[in-house]
């Protein structure tokens, strides 16, 4: 059973390691760039961590990234929470920089190009998610209530995020592109599921102890 587990962390670490760095090192390589300022070329790359950001998010929350303690995992979600902030920051300044038309455009939700308003909204939905999570104490948020609150816009987030993904025609690679999409889908949805169990069995055993 322990090489077993061990096996299955090692196929966790590595399954993550290649779809985060496929579609990166794959992204490098694009013939579009040669046609891209820096800029822009980093605006993308950090709209490519945002991403990568996001399928971490529940693989840690999750207790999936063994040998993290639920602890340490928990600790590891805050701070690359602030990290995709930073790369969502990063990405829209540049795309400002580069075209400030473009991104007025997109901002109120008037871009004619179908992929905007999914990485709007997801922006929106990450921001929240960070100035709630920064003001969680202050407000006296309730572990339910802070769940029903980030719940929703996690999945707005991830939905947003992974639809505006799959709409650009840029520098990414189409197949690996849809593989990380893929991977955040599955990610979001098994630990949804499983966290959903687990409050059950939880909640099933305080009635038992009340009952008994």
């Amino acid at each position: 059973m322990t090489g077993w587990r061990s096996a299955r962390v090692i196929l966790i670490w590595v399954a993550l390691a290649l779809a985060l760095g496929v579609p990166v090192a794959l992204a490098a390589t694009s013939e579009q760039l040669a046609w891209r300022g820096p800029v822009y070329i980093l605006a993308g790359f950090a709209g490519i961590l945002a991403l990568a950001l996001v399928l971490v998010q529940p693989l840690l929350i999750g207790g999936y990234l063994a040998p993290l303690s639920a602890y340490r995992g928990r600790r590891a979600h805050h701070w690359i929470g602030g990290a995709l902030v930073l790369a969502v920051v990063v990405h829209v300044a540049g795309l400002w920089i580069t075209s400030p038309p473009d991104m007025i455009d997109a901002l109120t939700y008037t871009s004619p190009t179908p992929f905007s308003p999914f990485g709007v909204t997801a922006m929106w939905a990450i921001f929240i998610v960070a100035l709630l999570a920064s003001l969680r104490r202050r407000l006296q948020l309730r572990p339910r209530t802070w769940r029903f609150i980030h719940m929703p816009l996690a999945i707005v987030i991830v939905l947003g995020s992974v639809v505006h993904c799959l709409l650009i025609e840029g520098t990414m690679e189409t197949v690996s592109k849809a593989v990380l999409c893929a991977a955040v889908l599955a990610a979001t949805i098994k630990v949804m599921i499983d966290l959903q169990v687990w409050r059950k069995r939880r909640t099933l055993r305080g009635e038992s102890v009340v009952r008994q």
